[in-house]
Order: C-alpha cells, then sequence, then structure tokens
C-alpha cells in the first residue's frame, strides 16, 4: 500500500515523547484559520511512499531516539488515509518501533469502512495526541469549518479503551482563550480516563506566508500571539482537569 506523504521531519522533539521521526501526511478535512500548514489540505498531492520507505528512512535516525522515541504520524490528517496508517504501524511495531499518531480526529466514525482502519490502527499504536479545538459546537465549525460532535465521540472512545493520550489545546486571543470555554473543556477532560498531559500551545503568524503564497485569505492577520499571563491561565485551568489541583 502506498500513502501520499507530504514532508518528513527527522528529529522531532515536540510530537510525542523522545526523538521522533515524524511523517506529515498529505489531505485535511478541517480549515483551521491558525493552521500553519495549509499546503497539506489537498487530497491529491504529496509524494506516494510505502511504509518499508519510511520506515527504512525513519531507522536511519533510530540511535537518536533513546528510549522513549519512536514515529509520529501527522498531517495534514493522518486519519485521511487510515488503512495506510494501520499498515504503516502494524509494520513499525514489527520492527519495534514505538508509534505515535497526532491528529485532529475529524474524520472519526463508528461506521464501516473507517472503523476496522481505526481499530487496527489502535491495535499498533502506543500514543495518540488529539487536538480540542474548541469545545463549543458553534465555535467550533466557526474555527474549523467542521463539526466536533465525532471528535469528542473519538475521545470517549478512546478513554473507554484505555489509550493514552495527549490533549492539545491552541490558545488563540479571541477566540480559544474564553475561561468559560475553557473550564467547559476542563470538564470534558475530566470525564475521560486515559489523559496523561495537556499541552497549551500559544497562537502563532508563522504560517502566514503560505495562505499568501497559496492565494488563500487569512483572517486572523491582525491577531497577536497569547500572553504569557493568558497562556499561564489556560494552563492552570486545563492542567487540572489532569492534575486534580484546584482550578483557577
Amino acid at each position: 500500500m502506498q500513502g501520499r506523504v507530504h514532508s518528513t521531519e527527522s528529529f522531532g522533539s515536540a510530537d510525542g515523547p523522545g526523538v521522533r521521526f515524524i511523517v506529515f501526511l498529505q489531505g485535511c478535512p478541517m480549515r483551521c484559520r491558525y493552521c500553519h500548514n495549509p499546503d497539506t489540505w489537498a487530497l491529491d498531492r504529496g509524494t506516494l511512499m510505502e511504509p518499508a520507505e519510511l520506515l527504512d528512512q525513519a531507522e536511519r535516525y533510530r540511535s537518536y531516539w533513546g528510549r522513549e522515541g519512536g514515529i509520529t504520524v501527522s498531517g495534514g490528517e493522518a486519519l485521511l488515509q487510515p488503512e495506510f496508517v494501520a499498515e504503516l504501524f502494524e509494520a513499525a511495531h514489527a520492527r519495534g518501533i514505538n508509534t505515535c499518531l497526532d491528529t485532529s480526529l475529524a474524520p472519526f466514525t463508528r461506521q464501516q469502512p473507517f472503523y476496522q482502519a481505526w481499530e487496527r490502527i489502535m491495535a499498533a499504536c502506543d500514543l495518540v495526541l488529539a487536538d480540542i479545538k474548541h469545545i463549543d459546537p458553534a465555535e467550533h465549525r466557526a474555527l474549523t469549518g467542521h463539526s466536533n460532535e465525532n471528535i469528542l465521540d473519538a475521545l470517549r472512545w478512546l478513554s473507554d479503551a484505555g489509550f493514552p493520550v495527549w490533549i492539545r489545546h491552541v490558545l488563540v486571543p479571541g477566540i480559544t482563550d474564553n475561561d468559560e470555554h475553557l473550564r467547559r473543556t476542563a470538564d470534558f477532560i475530566k470525564t475521560l480516563s486515559n489523559v496523561r498531559r495537556v499541552d497549551v500551545l500559544p497562537y502563532h503568524s508563522l504560517g502566514v506566508y503560505k495562505w499568501d503564497e497559496l492565494g488563500i485569505p487569512y483572517t486572523l492577520r491582525d491577531t497577536q500571539p497569547p500572553s504569557k499571563e493568558r497562556v499561564e491561565n489556560a494552563e492552570r485551568i486545563l492542567g487540572a482537569a489532569v492534575s486534580g489541583l484546584p482550578q483557577a
């Protein structure tokens, strides 16, 4: 099987534990207003590669991974190519390679044929990095162009199955840094039994040039990164969902 690969990164240090080889797959169903990789959206681009090709490339750097490192499959949205991810992860486990899935969970459904591939992926997945873009359904759609109903359902599925998850939340001033919404997000996370970590990712505009090159209007051009105080506030509120500390 071949997958459409946008690019790879040899020494990723922010996409799972340890040093990791990152595979960015092509294609994404979301249109997040702050996306820093809009060049990954199109489904018909990228380089066709087989799992063995990617793993052979990844293993050149295996000596740098340490005990916790491995490969992370990201995007775009990796779950748009579920059969390929399943085959890649199965082949990685056969080589004794730790696997991590970085996903928005937007393609998740309990319907076939996706669900069969999803179960295969999870059987060979060691960690899921999952985004909660926005807890409010209407605000989520305004931010991403996509519903969050199936995304929250996927997180419940992962909790019921006991798969370890790290939650990520991009903090965008005026959009995702509202204290009420942060507390609602924390309340949801508290219902999950498998969340090991919550990361607050400050909004940045480093990818704006890609929007300009693609001729896509960037609607957050005047939005500034959040202040240190607002980042720390979000970390207190969301971190309490995992640590059990009192909320801010």
